[in-house]
């Protein structure tokens, strides 16, 4: 079949497959690029991305990652930067990330962007610039699905008492806070948690280095601020000391103490979450999640309350980026929210 070039595209253009993700794609023969299509493609996306919580882009050409950035911030939202980062990423370009830099032998677990805060994106661009040779897929879940999907009671007892996100950053194990905050000044970082009701303390390391420690209370479950809908939104099962294996733990905890590894998750009172409930919560991530195979230039669109993402390990060059936009706060207690 010959190459049609399509000088506006219409809905009758495009092969739409429901589902999560639901799969945007050009029908056989239509050759289009990503920013050509883009206004179609917003119109599609608003009218389906609320329902199934993530959009896959496949077929169209994307020429850089800087049309990949003009594509998202055409969306109509400012992008955003990845503030009180939680993994190592790079800045690519403009408001364009790395995906997390973690090695390419492990898997980074089901997870909300940035729920780890009281303040998150609503919008998640992923672009996969270079698909890995094998592995290195994103796996996605439905954040409503693995909500009705777990114990009512265990939703409730964590709705309730909510959790504590317990951070030691620096001792050449985990993030700088410098590089966390953008900063070597504490005033900064100060000013930064005061505003957003996170409790920082600082220390120093027997060799000197000024040490930081965050503990904020955050939310276990949230309410979609649209569609009303609630989920399971936190990264409880990503911060908890459990989610390294038992050697690692063993490492930290005889080198800093209990208290000062790295990453560390409470319940909202500070108390240790039983065993039990972090099987049960992996267990129902995992029979939620959705894998589909990268394949160089798509983009994948998620609303990041309604669905989570993951990385499976890969071989390889693998190269995804990340946008992000329509910051979304609550603040402790449900006083104020603020989406723009």
């Amino acid at each position: 079949m010959s190459t049609v070039f399509m000088p506006q595209l219409s809905i009758d253009d495009l092969r739409i497959e429901p589902g999560l993700p639901t799969v945007v794609a050009p029908k056989a023969g239509v050759h289009v690029s990503l920013q050509e299509a883009a206004p179609l493609l917003r119109t599609v996306a608003d009218d389906i991305l609320e329902q199934a919580g993530g959009v896959l882009f496949t077929g169209f050409q994307v020429s850089s990652i800087e049309s990949f950035q003009g594509f998202a911030a055409s969306f109509g939202h400012p992008l955003i930067g990845y503030e009180y980062a939680s993994t190592p990423r790079s800045q690519v370009e403009g408001a364009v990330y790395t995906s997390t830099e973690y090695p390419p032998h492990r898997s980074i677990p089901l997870h909300n962007e940035q729920s780890y805060t009281r303040e998150w994106p609503l919008r998640i661009w992923f672009h996969c610039v270079l698909a890995a040779q094998s592995g290195g897929a994103t796996p996605i879940a439905d954040s409503r699905a693995i909500y009705r999907g777990l114990d009512p009671a265990l939703v409730a007892r964590f709705a309730k008492r909510e959790l504590l996100y317990v951070r030691n950053f620096g001792q050449g194990l985990d993030l700088p806070w410098q590089h966390t905050f953008g900063s070597d000044d504490p005033r900064v970082v100060e000013k930064y948690c005061a505003a957003r009701g996170i409790e920082c303390s600082w220390r120093h390391s027997e060799d000197g280095e000024l040490l930081l420690r965050t503990r904020e209370r955050c939310q276990a479950v949230a309410r979609h601020p649209r569609t009303g809908d609630m989920v399971w939104f936190n990264q409880l099962n990503l911060f908890h000391l459990s989610a390294l294996d038992q050697d690692m733990q063993e490492t930290l905890i005889d080198a800093v103490g209990l208290e000062s590894v790295p990453r560390n998750v409470y319940y909202g009172d500070g108390e240790e979450i039983e065993a039990e409930a972090l099987t049960e919560i992996r267990a129902v991530l995992d029979r939620q999640r959705v894998v589909f195979p990268w394949l160089s230039g798509d983009v994948l669109m998620l609303d990041n309350m309604l669905t989570a993402h993951a990385r499976d390990p890969f071989a390889g060059p693998r190269k995804v980026v990340v946008a992000m936009a329509q910051s979304y706060s609550e603040m402790p207690g449900g006083e104020q929210k603020t989406a723009r």
